[in-house]
């Protein structure tokens, strides 16, 4: 079985997500089953049909957590060696080589990826061109424009 790697912040966010699932949005949805059955016919009640639908996404959504979890390999990156060489979940400081401008990203699992929040996915080609750099190193990012190169300046255990 193929395990999938996680921060332990991601870990955290689907259990509660998961726990909000099972005790407040579960309960809400039955509720909502309930009062809809209460008001008749069931063939031409919208109401418990969407209610019926939304119970649908949250199993799913409930199972698809649950199948992570079972098979997250939860990595706590401040309990690792600070050797400076960037490994997943570490957050890495750059500068591109052409323009000097400075990016931070932190490498995590593909479900906690937000660009946004400079997250970027494990298996991302940024990603997969850090993993195993060292601070100090330039790497060749292979990017939709071309390539571009990057210095690592500062490889962060947080």
């Amino acid at each position: 079985m193929q395990k999938y790697p996680m921060t332990v912040v991601g870990e955290k966010a689907l259990r509660d997500e998961l726990e909000n699932l099972k005790k407040v949005v579960r309960p809400e949805i039955v509720a909502a089953i309930a009062e809809a059955r209460e008001h008749g016919d069931l063939k031409e009640n919208a109401e418990y049909h969407a209610a019926r639908e939304q119970q649908g996404f949250c199993e799913g959504r409930i199972q698809e957590i649950e199948a992570k979890l079972s098979t997250a390999q939860v990595i706590d990156v401040t309990a690792m060696p600070k050797t400076g060489r960037v490994i997943f979940g570490t957050t890495v400081d750059l500068i591109n080589c052409e323009n000097d401008e400075e990016l931070t990203y932190q490498i995590v699992g593909e479900d906690e990826a937000d660009i946004k929040a400079n997250k970027i996915s494990v298996t991302s080609p940024i990603a997969r061109a850090l993993i195993g750099k060292e601070e100090g190193e330039v790497t060749v990012v292979l990017a939709p424009g071309g390539e571009i190169e990057y210095e690592i300046a500062e490889v962060k255990y947080i």
